[in-house]
């Protein structure tokens, strides 16, 4: 298996540190807001990766952390009159159930900023006993001059940095260059040795992924954003501190773009989870992001999405037959060439080409296409599963497609026997604006010889 590593720029074989065990962390959320396309590329990138390392027969421990301390965090606890654990919680949950819809399997570990507080401080104080960092008035910055790997990452010369840096109002840094490793903050902070405060955003992250995956690690992914400064720095803080590489792949995904600009909530440019799963489903978010290799810029517009849907329907709508779990599908040629694909740097579009071929055959009755293809399938988190509806969701559905026919609330028996009617009245038009109507809100009904049946899409 080959990845490609950011730190060396080159596509490499990926070696693990243990035999047959991966340690991989992959930065997670600041929960403060809706969930965004930009984050269902990131997870579900990464997702893929774990699912086929797992598949691969290794022994993956799998740690995405959550950032529940945060100046956004505590901007929109003040604006909104919460606190801030009100705040990230709240949030923290929307985020987990986006990820569900989405078919984003959970981490093995996901631990809490605020519960690794300890661990931070620790790293802290190690730093300053180094010489690697001072506190300033109950500040703490790292010295970056010290580490002189710094900016190898995302590959800027010190000299360069130096000419971009600068020091913000109420900073007393030495050197315009140096990072907060700790924050005064009287009103929300937490106690430490150098009075009441909060992390900085960097030193989290070493510190969970020192506490539960060890002071080196297989794999550190995230959004090709975080390079510089997060990554740079947890470099620079976590090698100080431990003495030791901290990391021997180095992963990053592309940015989502519109309109050629990156997707962010900066910009306000941004297509939430839940507003895309409003015209699209799972299935057709995650084709989307995959017929793209991973280290591309994705550039989002209806017209992908709409050729994804089609891709996911000509994949998913191959004709079902019963799955064989005895067919041990490592000897079959298919298995061999999804494998080579994903081998090669996580290639899902190959991968996806290999699926395509698995479709067609199962659709002429080949005998284990379909058992290939359901097993190849879940590999890339695809479900053949139909969404189904909670109770308040047909409502509401309901209600939207009662409200475009202009009748007063109408039952999916009742929709379907007003459809009836106008059918046999020939009043095809009443009957196309019922299909219609349902079709917006993702319901599809079918006339069948026991009669009219409906699902969702």
């Amino acid at each position: 298996m080959r990845l490609f590593n950011s730190f060396s720029n080159s596509v490499e074989e990926f070696k693990t540190i243990e035999e047959n065990k991966v340690k991989m962390y992959v930065c997670g959320p600041t929960v403060y807001d809706y969930a965004h396309l930009g984050h269902a590329r990131c997870y579900i990138t990464w997702d893929v990766l774990y699912r086929y390392l797992k598949f691969k027969g290794y022994d993956v421990t799998y740690c995405r952390n959550v950032t529940d301390v945060d100046d956004k965090i505590l901007k929109k606890a003040e604006k909104e009159g919460k606190t801030p654990e009100e705040v990230s919680q709240y949030w923290y949950k929307a985020f987990s159930e986006s990820m569900n819809k989405l078919n984003v399997l959970k981490p093995d570990i996901e631990p809490f900023a605020t519960k690794t507080l300890g661990e931070m401080i620790s790293i802290v104080k190690d730093l300053i006993a180094k010489g690697y960092a001072y506190e300033v008035n109950g500040d703490v910055y790292f010295r970056v001059k010290k580490f002189p790997a710094y900016g190898m990452l995302s590959k800027q010369p010190i000299d360069k940095l130096e000419s971009g840096a600068r020091v913000e109002v109420g900073e007393q840094k030495e050197d315009a260059l140096d990072f907060a490793l700790w924050k005064k903050d009287e009103k929300f902070g937490y106690n430490s040795p150098w009075g009441v405060g909060r992390p900085g955003w960097h030193i989290e992250c070493s510190a969970m992924s020192r506490k539960y995956l060890g002071k080196t690690i297989d794999i550190h992914a995230g959004g090709a954003d975080l390079i510089f400064p997060h990554h740079e720095n947890e470099i620079a803080q976590s090698e100080c501190a431990n003495g030791c590489k901290f990391v021997n792949y180095w992963l990053h995904n592309g940015f989502v773009t519109i309109n050629k600009e990156k997707m962010s909530k900066s910009l306000g440019n941004f297509l939430t989870i839940d507003d895309m799963l409003k015209n699209y489903d799972a299935n057709t978010i995650r084709f989307f992001i995959l017929t793209n290799h991973y280290r591309m810029p994705v550039e989002f517009s209806d017209e992908a999405l709409l050729a994804a849907q089609n891709g996911v329907k000509r994949l998913l709508g191959a004709k079902q037959t019963k799955v064989d779990d005895s067919l041990d599908i490592k000897q079959t040629p298919e298995y061999k060439a999804f494998v080579e694909a994903m081998d090669d740097d996580l290639n899902t579009s190959k991968a996806l080409a290999v699926l395509f071929d698995l479709a067609t055959r199962a659709n002429k009755d080949e005998k284990k296409a379909f058992t290939i293809l359901y097993r190849l399938s879940s590999v890339l988190g695809f479900s053949f599963e139909k969404a189904s509806l909670s109770e308040d969701e047909l409502k509401a559905a309901l209600e939207h497609v009662s409200e475009k026919l202009g009748n007063k609330f109408l039952s999916m028996d009742e929709l379907i026997e007003y459809r009836k009617k106008a059918r046999d009245e020939k009043n095809w038009a009443v009957a196309d604006a019922i299909r219609n109507a349902l079709d917006e809100v993702n319901i599809v009904i079918k006339d069948t010889k026991e009669g009219t049946i409906w699902e969702t899409k």
